[in-house]
């Protein structure tokens, strides 16, 4: 990596003293989880930081550490501040005032319905802590800057120190400090280079994090595209704790056959095996009944007497 790249985030990561983390429209695994890996490392730093998206997460992200802490907007307001948002029509509202509860230690904002009445729900109340301004953005897996129309006003961009990390070969390398590497296999890899590389030292939520990025983006390492790098770092990320979640046997593809494909053999019908049937018996005649003479003495059936021979000798 080089050096010189190294040194100017390492420069404005110290300088900084709000930074921003932002991911596009629709962000993969892969873009969040290496995303919220660094949100993570910085808080752990005591760095005052925060993080947005451009859309809200779906649930193919929901079970990344602290994806709860993302937000729709960087830089809205003042730190600390908390904005209650509800949709509006005109002359719903009559006024909004508040009081406070001392008993409970609560401050309880009220919403006077107007002749209208309110038309929202509890469902519809929207609630969004400000993170103030920031004087440094870090841009993930994000390709162009107008990605982020949302999350950030365009305005404020101008006095922002941005640094651009990602791997796709249509990013626009924007930027102050521009860290595209096209030859990853995934951002999450190329993140966990980034953050070794700097001297950060991965607790298990963050090793975690970028494990299961890099193992989404590469489809369990079984993408061919996956690099050398992607198994060194995931190694680094296993020893910090990062743990392989099996994938259930319902869903496990059979693996290619190295042989090559035999070819189908048409099914063999089952062979029912048939009764079998009597051989058919002619019918007797005079000879065939046996004469008085051939015929066994009476007793022939009744039950005998074994004697034993009295020459035996014991």
């Amino acid at each position: 990596m080089d050096s010189n790249v190294l040194q100017k985030i390492k420069e404005a990561l110290s300088t900084s003293t709000s930074i921003g983390i932002a991911v596009g429209p629709h962000p993969s695994l892969d873009d969040m989880a290496a995303a919220l890996s660094f949100y993570l490392l910085l808080k752990n730093a005591n760095k005052q930081v925060s993080i947005a998206s451009a859309t809200s997460p779906i649930v193919e992200v929901s079970g990344l550490v602290g994806i709860n802490h993302v937000q729709e907007k960087l830089g809205g307001g003042e730190a600390g501040d908390l904005v209650v948002s509800f949709p509006y029509r005109d002359g719903e509202i009559e006024k909004v005032s508040y009081t406070l509860d001392e008993q409970k230690g609560l401050l309880n904002i009220i919403v006077k319905a107007g002749e209208l009445g309110l038309s929202f729900e509890e469902k519809d109340v929207q609630y969004v802590k400000g993170s103030g301004s920031i004087d440094l953005l870090i841009v993930v897996g994000t390709p162009s800057l107008a990605d982020l129309s949302s999350v950030i006003d365009a305005q404020k961009l101008q006095d922002i120190k941005i640094v651009n990390i990602d791997v796709k070969q249509h990013n626009q390398r924007f930027g102050d400090v521009v860290m595209v590497a096209t030859n990853r296999s995934s951002v999450s890899e190329h993140m966990a280079d980034i953050l070794l590389s700097l001297g950060f030292q991965f607790d298990q939520d963050s090793a975690q994090n970028l494990f299961n990025g890099i193992s989404s983006a590469t489809k369990g390492f079984q993408d061919p595209s996956t690099s050398a790098l992607a198994f060194e770092i995931v190694s680094i990320l296993m020893k910090r704790g990062a743990k392989r979640i099996a994938t259930p046997v319902s869903t496990m593809q059979p693996s290619a056959n190295p042989f090559g494909t035999l070819p189908q053999q048409p099914p063999v019908p089952m062979q029912v095996p048939q009764p079998t049937q009597p051989m058919p018996q002619p019918p007797l005649t005079s000879s065939d009944v046996p004469s008085p003479e051939d015929r066994p003495p009476v007793d022939w059936l009744s039950p005998k007497v074994y004697k034993g021979s009295s020459n035996f000798e014991g």
